[in-house]
C-alpha cells in the first residue's frame, strides 16, 4: 500500500468522528484507544489536550525524543443547503483526481492530516525512529485554547515538528499573534407599526476562507456587505432593524450575512432601488473575484425591531469597523503583517454583538490595530471586551531542526524548500513560551481554501511529506 493510501485511510476514520471545537472527547477517545491497544501510553491534561508517547525503534533508544503535533478540532462550515450535522454526521470525502474534498462542508484536512500521518508513521514497522511524543491539541480552532492550558511538565522532547502548515515544499518558522475583541452595543426594541412592513435582505455564495491566510486576496466580507446596503437603503429611508447575522467563526472570513428591516409601506419603492443600485455596484467591484456572489431580499414578518437610532447607530459602527488588512510588512516583499477580521455580528435581545480577531507579528502592530477597533466601539457606546491572545512565534533562522530539515529535503527532492513566516496563528507560538529552548518547525500536506466548504488536500503532496517526514526520524540518532 502507498503512503498516500494509507494515511488517506486513517483520515477517513478521523473524518467519520464529530470533532467541532470544544467537542473533541470522541476521537480523543479513540486515539487513545489506538494507543492503548498498541502498549504505549497516552494521557490527557485537564484542558483535554493529549499525549501520546511511542518508545524509540531498535537503536535510537538513546536519541532525544521528537515531538510530532497537530490539533484535534476542526473549523465546522457547511454551505446554506447541506443538511449535514457536524455534531453527528461523519464528514463524507469525495476524491476527484489528485484533489480529496468533502460533501459541502469544511474537509478537517485541517489538521485531520496531521493526526493521520503522525499515527501512519508510527504504525509502519520500517519506519526507524526516536523516542515520540504524540501531541495532539484541543480547542485550537477558537483561539489556541487548548495549546495555552498545557501543563509545563506534559511535554519533555524539546524538537517539535507542527504538522498544522498547508503548503508542501515549505517550511515555516514563525507566525503572527492574535487575540479578539468583543463587543455588544445596547440597543432598545418596539414593537412594529401597522404602516410598517418587514423586509429580509439575505448575502451568500462568498467563497470566504481562513482569516490569517485569504485576508490578503480581496475577498468579501459578507458582514461589511450588509453593512453597506444597509448604510445605502437608510440614506433615502427611514428603517428599522429587526434581526441581524453574519460569519460563523473567529478565522473565517464571513461568506453569508442577513437582516430583516422594518420600514413604512410607503417606502417599499425606494428600498428596493436602493438594493437594487447596490446589487449592481457590488457585481462592479467583485466581477471575476467573487462570481458565486448572492444578494437577494423579499418581504417577510416580524413583530418588532430596534428603534431608528439606534438603528442608525448599528448600521455607522459596523461601517466603521475595519476588516482586512492594516499593514503589509516593511521587512518582506508582499507579506501582511497586521489584519483584522470582522467575524462575526449577531442582533441579540442585550444588543448588537460584534466579534473582531486582530493579527499581527509584532505586539505594537496587534495592540494598534485592536485600539482601532475599540476606540469605534468605545465612540458608539458599545462594551469592549477582549480574549483569547496567543504570541507570535518568532524565527530562529539558527535552529538546528531548521538546518538538518533543509538538507534532508534538498536531498530528497534535489531543490531547496522555502522558508517563510505566516500571517495566520500557529501554536507553536505558545508553545515557545510553555517550553522555553523547543526548536520547532512546521510543514504539512497542502490544502486549500481551509476554513471553507471549498477545503480541499492535494493527494500527491502527503507522499512528499511522507518521504521527508521518514527520512528526517531516522536521521534523528543524535
Amino acid at each position: 500500500m502507498k503512503p498516500e493510501q494509507k494515511v488517506l485511510e486513517i483520515f477517513e476514520h478521523i473524518a467519520a468522528v464529530p470533532r467541532a471545537s470544544y467537542h473533541e472527547e470522541k476521537i480523543s477517545a479513540m486515539l487513545q484507544t489506538w494507543a492503548e491497544e498498541r502498549g504505549y501510553q497516552a494521557v490527557t491534561d485537564e484542558a483535554g489536550n493529549l499525549l501520546i508517547r511511542v518508545k524509540a525503534t531498535p537503536g535510537y533508544e538513546h536519541a532525544p525524543t521528537l515531538v510530532l503535533q497537530g490539533h484535534l478540532d476542526m473549523v465546522c462550515e457547511k454551505t446554506p443547503d447541506s443538511t449535514h450535522d457536524f455534531s453527528r454526521d461523519p464528514i463524507r470525502c469525495i476524491r476527484e483526481g489528485d484533489w480529496l474534498h468533502a460533501d459541502q462542508t469544511t474537509l478537517g484536512a485541517d489538521n485531520g492530516i496531521a493526526v493521520a500521518l503522525a499515527i501512519a508513521l508510527v504504525e509502519d514497522p520500517e519506519v526507524s525512529h526516536p523516542p515520540l511524543e504524540l501531541l495532539f491539541t484541543v480547542e485550537e480552532e477558537i483561539g489556541l485554547g487548548g495549546v495555552a492550558k498545557l501543563p509545563k511538565d506534559f511535554v519533555s522532547g524539546r524538537r517539535l515538528i507542527n504538522l498544522d502548515s498547508e503548503e508542501e515544499g515549505v517550511f515555516i518558522v514563525g507566525c503572527a499573534g492574535g487575540l479578539k475583541s468583543r463587543m455588544n452595543l445596547p440597543v432598545t426594541f418596539t414593537m412594529t407599526e401597522p404602516h410598517e412592513i418587514a423586509w429580509k435582505i439575505t448575502f451568500g455564495g462568498l467563497q470566504g476562507g481562513h482569516s490569517g491566510m485569504d485576508i490578503n486576496k480581496n475577498r468579501a466580507n459578507a458582514n461589511q456587505l450588509l453593512a453597506r446596503a444597509l448604510g445605502e437603503a437608510a440614506q433615502t429611508l427611514n428603517l428599522r432593524i429587526a434581526e441581524m447575522r453574519g460569519g460563523s467563526a473567529h478565522n473565517a472570513i464571513a461568506r453569508e450575512a442577513e437582516a430583516v428591516v422594518v420600514i413604512a409601506s410607503k417606502d417599499r419603492a425606494k428600498l428596493e432601488n436602493a438594493l437594487k443600485g447596490f446589487k449592481q455596484t457590488l457585481q462592479d467591484e467583485y466581477g471575476g473575484i467573487e462570481d458565486g456572489l448572492s444578494m437577494t431580499w423579499s418581504e417577510v414578518h416580524t413583530r418588532r425591531a430596534a428603534t431608528e437610532s439606534d438603528s442608525r447607530k448599528m448600521i455607522a459602527f459596523l461601517q466603521a469597523l475595519p476588516h482586512g488588512v492594516h499593514k503589509m510588512s516593511a521587512r518582506i516583499a508582499g507579506f501582511v503583517e497586521t489584519s483584522n477580521n470582522l467575524a462575526t455580528v449577531e442582533l441579540a435581545e442585550d444588543g448588537l454583538k460584534a466579534l473582531s480577531s486582530q493579527r499581527s507579528m509584532t505586539t505594537s502592530g496587534l495592540m494598534e490595530i485592536t485600539r482601532k477597533i475599540e476606540s469605534v466601539a468605545q465612540l458608539a457606546r458599545a462594551e469592549v471586551s477582549r480574549s483569547d491572545h496567543y504570541p507570535a512565534w518568532k524565527p530562529n533562522l539558527n535552529s538546528p531542526l531548521l538546518e538538518r530539515s533543509q538538507k534532508i529535503y534538498e536531498t530528497l527532492f534535489g531543490a531547496p524548500p522555502k522558508i517563510e513566516t505566516i500571517h495566520a496563528g500557529l501554536e507553536c507560538g505558545q508553545l515557545g513560551d510553555i517550553y522555553p529552548g523547543m526548536d520547532m518547525i512546521s510543514l504539512g500536506a497542502t490544502i486549500r481554501d481551509p476554513h471553507s466548504p471549498q477545503e480541499r488536500l492535494y493527494i500527491p503532496s502527503i507522499n512528499k511529506v511522507w518521504d521527508f517526514m521518514v527520512a528526517l526520524l531516522k536521521s534523528s540518532t543524535d
